[in-house]
């Protein structure tokens, strides 16, 4: 028989061919799918992390705009007491908005964070390899920003639908027209200022130590990708290291987010700071809470990698099976 040229193959190939007859152009799509790929994979990923871990930031966000003395103790109590009082599924409240957020935030983080590298490695004559440390930083702190920005809202809804009973927030639209009615529409990007302050130094060293352990992995094994294990360790590292540099400003953030619906008058970030200190110390005040990411961030990078990797490869194999050839 004579041979036929397998399109669907090439559609699945790591690498294009370097030459393509002009007829076949039109099918090579695997650059722009490899893109989309990621970020649908990216987004499935963090959905499904966040959702598994959700009663653990729900009760780490409790405990953030409260005065009471976190332990792990009074958090699983708080867990159980949730439970017997409002049901299983109130563990999961407002985990439809952070679904909202979580997914176009990760698309326009790791998005954000591909065209910076290559802007900055463009710029500073390091494109196609790679970047110096104060670029791989300042690539990872303006990602996070983009991100930060455009989803801040959503962020918002999320954390007063956390702390509050469903008779006061039915839904989400209803967070976003009650807000704006008695509070005003700018109270949507209360706290957005100490948001942007924690993501730069949360983003940049995120990203700054995981493509650095991975660089320094490649180099001393001469392989060219770490294993998922490898990289659930580095991933869990870097989020670890991250969130510890800048929690601080988590704290302060949330504070000043639902001070609407917790009587407090949180209006500056100094002012947020110096009242967390007065009232609870330094550690118990602006740390409340930490340990807990410590426990929560492990296991959301994990089931994270794992399940990018299972969608990505479920997704390779159908563009070999052909589908979405058209």
């Amino acid at each position: 028989l004579p041979h036929k040229p397998n399109r669907t193959l090439r559609l699945g190939a790591m690498e294009p061919p370097a030459s393509l007859p002009q007829h076949n152009r039109r099918i090579d799509l695997r650059p722009r799918w490899t893109v989309l790929d990621s970020l649908l994979c990216g987004a499935i990923a963090g959905a499904i992390a966040k959702t598994v871990i959700a009663p653990l930031d729900r009760t780490k966000i409790i405990f953030q705009v409260s005065s009471n003395r976190f332990s792990a103790k009074e958090a699983f109590r708080l867990i159980y007491c949730s439970y017997m009082k409002d049901g299983l599924l109130s563990l999961w409240r407002g985990n439809s908005a952070t679904m909202m957020r979580v997914m176009p935030y990760a698309a326009i983080q790791f998005c954000s964070h591909d065209q910076y590298k290559e802007l900055l490695g463009g710029y500073y004559g390091y494109q196609g390899k790679a970047l110096p440390p104060f670029q791989r930083f300042l690539a990872g702190s303006l990602a996070g920003t983009t991100a930060a920005m455009l989803t801040y809202p959503l962020d918002m809804v999320r954390a007063r639908m956390a702390v509050t009973a469903r008779e006061m927030y039915s839904n989400i639209m209803h967070v976003f027209v009650r807000i704006s009615q008695e509070e005003g529409v700018r109270t949507l990007y209360r706290g957005f200022t100490p948001t942007i302050m924690g993501v730069i130094p949360y983003a940049g060293i995120t990203f700054f130590t995981y493509e650095t352990l991975k660089k320094l992995h490649t180099e001393k094994t001469k392989r060219p990708q770490p294993y998922p294990l490898e990289r659930l360790a580095f991933g869990a590292c870097a989020g670890l290291i991250g969130q510890s540099a800048s929690y601080p400003l988590d704290v302060v953030r949330r504070r000043m987010q639902t001070a609407g619906v917790t009587g407090s008058s949180y209006a500056t970030i100094l002012g947020t700071m110096r009242g967390i200190v007065a009232q609870e110390g330094v550690m118990r005040g602006l740390y409340k809470g930490l340990s807990m990411n410590w426990i929560k961030g492990p296991i959301a990078v994990g089931i994270s990698l794992t399940t990018f990797d299972v969608t990505h490869s479920s997704l390779l194999k159908l563009h070999r099976m052909g589908y979405f050839a058209h």
